[in-house]
């Protein structure tokens, strides 16, 4: 009698099962088992299921194993590069080996991970070069594309990610000449994109995802025909990134590899048309001055506020003259190259973005401006993207899969189902096996002051303090502001010069993201100040971690110009801004920091959350409640004996 599927997953994942003989320390999760079986079945259903899984539950194999069983063609996309090569590189050999089962598996990134042939011979002959670094990075380029099968860029570790050597060495979508490129044949991403067609598996990430399905490009978009399967891992992400790719944006980043890409093709193909590097340093001189036209810090800006700048209004219209004048002159150049030809019709794609982007706003959308240190972005964007991605789950019957730790509020789906669109979905929610009531507390000091208070960030470091010394270090403060995150330093710095201490105290910024991690693990009793971009992703188990401090319930800024173009578009249609769309988020956002905290069936910890909010407003509830169920405090003796239990070796 052959078994059930359900069945087999549970002889798959059971104590004398697959993964049990193939990978050392495995042990049974229950969670994990229904979980996986549940994936099953949306799988043959070919239905959609969004499900979360806490931390610890093991959500990768619990798609990975019904996913290569399937016998379909699977899409998985994650949420970070990092991520994605994990998957590729770890997990998914593991799950194989385990299984074995003869599928094949491919990587697919976006064009910009892998060595252009074409930019880098443009690059090498133009020769000019900000510096010698440049230089030799390059040609270290240059001999990593000449042995190297796949052409990706994370395999060549001797050149740093931000050097500004890949820029010339890779293309983009715009400045791609696809099969009018001369060495089209030896193309890495098209390399890519042909393994990626006839794989059964293949990991892809969530912008990849989007950008290619939204704008019809070479690569998701022809994979999705043929696949029995989309799974979503990281699946809070979606909202954000689906708006994103759902809207329309125009940089002065674009604009300037604009300008780079035509001087190297005229260089190459049009040596005697002088008028195109004098319309060149137009638009460059037109983008720099509109950036210098708006705030010197990195901010949002409504379209409203920006348009009301008159410097910025008239720079915008000097930049679409630019654009029309250069627009003009690369179509009589246009026939002499692909790349000149290129270079035309990305001209007259900027020069009608920015037309759109200064005219009426359209129904349901909302533009703003991103300002960073040294340049800018044009944004628009749909507010409301549930009947856009309902178009993509149309069509061919396949499986759509959302997972993650953090899709609820407390075990509610609706305002992530209702975001998305989702509204067929089946939905289910497993809770970590860690126990949490024995591993973890929640501490909530009392007398703080309100959050918007000018004195928040000092009395937050004030009660952390104790709290430190009682950890010994070994303890991330995470900031909703950098403004807040580089006070408490201040005075975090202050304070152990004062004490004595000797913790490692680290900032976000003194180094890369994994640089700063890594640090903090090995020294084992440090203390990182951070802001949200450590909220998630971060992994650090055992001891070097005992202790997370959150300032703030992470609302987003009431003067954001998107949330308040939300609040307005929901409070039009009658609904509750504050109730249907800033809690959840914030909730949904609070999980993934206190997510820092317990990592491991054997790590310890405190959780501190040091806004009066949770206890005072009648919101705050909802929100705790949503956290893994850890016991309670408000009193710095339990804090202080929760660390005294399990001493520090």
């Amino acid at each position: 009698m052959s078994l059930s599927a359900d069945d087999q997953l549970e002889a798959v994942f059971g104590a004398d099962g697959a993964l049990s003989r193939a990978i050392p320390g495995y042990r049974m999760r229950r969670q994990q088992v229904e979980m996986a079986q549940a994936i099953g079945q949306a799988l043959r259903e070919h239905s959609l299921l969004v499900a979360e899984a806490g931390t610890g539950t093991g959500k990768t194999f619990a798609y990975l194993v019904p996913a290569l069983l399937s016998g379909g063609k699977v899409i998985i996309s994650t949420g970070t590069k990092n991520l994605q090569d994990q998957l590729y590189s770890r997990d998914l050999p593991t799950v194989r080996e385990a299984l074995q089962v003869p599928v094949s598996t491919a990587l697919l990134k976006g064009r910009a991970n892998y060595v252009c042939h074409h930019h880098l011979e443009g690059a090498l002959a133009d020769g000019r070069f900000a510096s010698r670094e440049d230089v030799a990075h390059l040609h270290k380029i240059a001999r990593f594309a000449k042995v190297s099968q796949s052409g990706d860029r994370a395999e060549l570790a001797d050149v740093p990610e931000n050097a500004p050597a890949w820029q010339s060495a890779t293309s983009t979508r715009e400045n791609c000449l696809g099969q009018d490129c001369r060495q089209y044949a030896e193309c890495f991403v098209m390399a890519a994109r042909r393994e990626a067609l006839s794989a059964d598996i293949v990991v892809v990430n969530h912008h990849l995802f989007f950008a290619d399905v939204m704008l019809r490009d070479e690569g998701v978009a022809e994979l999705l025909p043929a696949c029995n399967a989309v799974i979503f891992d990281e699946a809070h992400q979606l909202p954000e990134t689906a708006t994103l790719f759902f809207g329309e944006t125009l940089s002065s980043g674009q604009l300037l590899d604009l300008c780079r890409d035509t001087l190297i093709e005229a260089i190459a193909g049009a040596g005697d048309a002088p008028a195109l590097r004098p319309a060149v340093a137009a638009v460059e001189k037109a983008s720099r001055d509109a950036r210098l036209a708006l705030p010197l810090d990195a901010a949002r800006l409504a379209y409203a506020a920006a348009i009301a700048k008159q410097t910025f209004k008239q720079a915008l219209a000097d930049l679409y003259e630019d654009l029309k004048k250069l627009s003009k002159l690369l179509e009589t150049q246009a026939q002499r190259g692909e790349g000149l030809e290129n270079c035309w019709k990305r001209a007259l794609d900027l020069q009608a973005r920015l037309a759109r982007w200064t005219a009426a706003e359209p129904e349901g959308m909302v533009r703003w401006v991103e300002t960073y240190s040294a340049s800018f972005q044009l944004n628009a964007a749909p507010l409301d993207i549930a009947e856009i991605f309902r178009k993509q789950l149309q069509g061919h019957p396949r499986a759509w899969i959302f997972t993650s730790a953090t899709l609820a509020v407390n075990r509610d789906f609706s305002h992530y189902t209702a975001e998305m669109g989702l509204d067929e979905a089946r939905t289910a929610c497993w809770d970590s096996p860690f126990d949490y009531a024995e591993q973890a507390l929640l501490y909530v000091p009392a007398g703080l002051p309100a959050p918007n208070d000018a004195a928040h960030t000092a009395a937050v470091v004030e009660a952390a303090w104790p709290v430190i010394q009682a950890s010994r270090g070994r303890a991330f403060l995470l900031f909703t502001t950098l403004r807040a995150m580089r006070r408490a330093h201040e005075l975090l710095r202050e304070r152990f010069e004062a004490a004595g201490v000797d913790y490692p105290l680290l900032l976000q910024g003194e180094g890369s993201r994994s640089e700063l991690l890594e640090r903090f693990r090995r020294l084992g009793n440090a203390v990182l100040v951070a802001s949200q971009s450590f909220w998630e992703g971060v992994d650090v188990r055992g001891e070097a971690l005992s202790l997370v401090v959150i300032d703030k319930l992470p609302f987003a800024p009431p003067d954001d110009p998107v949330l308040a173009a939300r609040i307005e578009y929901l409070d039009k249609q009658g609904k509750n801004a504050f109730m249907e769309y800033q809690l959840p988020h914030a909730a949904i956002s609070l999980k993934q920091g206190a997510g820092r905290l317990i990592r491991d069936e054997t790590d310890r910890g405190v959780l501190m959350i040091c806004d009066p909010r949770l206890i005072s407003k009648p919101y705050g509830r909802r929100i705790w409640q949503s956290l893994p169920a850890m016991r309670r405090t408000r009193a710095l003796e339990d804090v202080t004996e929760f660390f005294a239990a399990a001493p520090v070796e």
